[in-house]
């Protein structure tokens, strides 16, 4: 092997141990079905690596090869299996620009927003945007840093104001915040900062009420727990009370009170699996169900999609579909049998009860929270398309 050919496989080596290394990062940190920009950048410096050395591996080989005139089987299984590697790498370089528009995405372009539902029906479902304004909040809005797009809203109705709280995701950090906007209809809304920060990545900031206090639950996956936060001076200052459940990779942790009882809702996220949890105090100890997991590796409804509802002695979990993309739409269910050693649920309706229609979230929707006003549901939904 000459000197050439031998630094382009070594570097080729090295290529696809990087791929593989970060590969299995995600995996152990459970983001391999979900990673977010700054991975995907990763994934594209192994590819191109890879393509680069592969072509420059080849290059050599066939200048050897006319240079001896020599066509062995061994040199032709090297090269056939150089060829696959090339291909896969390109492919593999084409489908992240295809599907995430990586390389000529414009910032405009498929980014998750905020918008306004409403209904009038007896339990929450049969949402609808008529005659609003949609969206009412996105990436334009936020000053506070360089946001490449908002979901996860959760709202909070409160001494006759809403607030909404979100996860920002930063093209400046690369990981995501809590933010808050404030209205006092519910229609019109003024961001007002970031509330909640973090060295590592924060969304779907599940916040409740016990107490007379309130405290959030964000999902906090990226350092594998379930963290307590509490609102010194509501809806500000918020601080890290305690660690709940430890060890896993929990996301879109969802927290509601029935029965006498705080039951947590969590997915467990490479495996795809819904887990509910229940403890006397929302600070625990908390216990795993005995039917758990409540759904097993079901990407259409084993992801938490918004906050339960709980009135009128019924229960309503929200799901949002994954399959075959993620958060696509959203299904409704009702709890019918709950307690610390039985679980039931079965689908509202053989329909979601929200998917993108509408301009501003045609790519699909994944959350909802609602809340009760007089005699209607409003409800905050993200949504994916061009605002």
């Amino acid at each position: 092997m000459e000197k050439k050919q031998y630094i382009y496989s070594v570097n080729l080596f090295i290529s696809i141990i990087y791929l593989i290394s970060i590969i299995l990062l995600l995996f152990i940190e459970g983001k391999l079905f979900y990673p977010k920009s700054y991975s995907l950048k990763f994934f594209l410096i192994g590819i191109i690596a890879i393509i680069i050395n592969s072509s420059l591996f080849i290059f050599e080989r066939l200048k050897l090869h006319k240079k001896i005139r020599l066509f062995s089987i061994k040199f032709n299984l090297i090269e056939a299996f150089l060829i696959f590697i090339l291909i896969i790498s390109l492919s593999a370089l084409g489908g992240m620009i295809y599907s995430d528009n990586f390389l000529l995405k414009k910032e405009s372009n498929n980014e998750w927003s905020i918008g306004i539902y409403l209904s009038e029906s007896k339990i929450p479902i049969n949402f609808s945007d008529e005659h609003l304004n949609n969206p009412v909040l996105t990436r334009l809005n936020i000053f506070d840093t360089k946001a490449l797009f908002i979901a996860d809203p959760f709202l909070i109705y409160e001494n006759n104001m809403f607030y909404m709280f979100f996860e920002i995701d930063s093209a400046t950090t690369f990981k995501g915040s809590i933010g808050l906007a404030e209205s006092s209809n519910g229609f019109n809304w003024t961001y007002k900062q970031i509330v909640l920060d973090e060295p590592f990545h924060l969304s779907y900031p599940c916040v409740f009420k016990y107490n007379n206090t309130y405290y959030m639950i964000p999902e906090s996956a990226e350092v594998k727990s379930i963290r307590l936060y509490k609102a010194l001076d509501f809806p500000y200052n918020w601080v890290f009370i305690k660690t709940l459940i430890a060890g896993g990779d929990f996301v879109d942790n969802t927290i509601f009170y029935f029965n006498d009882t705080w039951w947590l809702f969590t997915e467990k996220l490479n495996k795809a699996s819904l887990y509910l949890y229940y403890s006397d105090s929302p600070f625990g100890p908390w216990i795993e169900h005995p039917k758990n997991p409540i759904v097993y590796k079901d990407l259409n409804i084993s992801r938490p999609g918004g906050n339960v509802i709980v009135f009128d002695n019924e229960i309503i979990r929200y799901a949002q579909d994954d399959y075959l993309s993620y958060g696509n739409q959203i299904w409704a269910f009702e709890i019918t049998k709950l307690s610390k050693n039985e679980y039931q649920e079965k689908r509202i309706d053989d329909k979601p009860i929200l998917k993108g229609y509408d301009n501003w979230n045609k790519l699909g929707v994944h959350q909802i929270s609602i809340c009760r006003i007089d005699n209607k549901w409003i409800a905050a939904v993200d949504g994916d398309g061009k605002p």
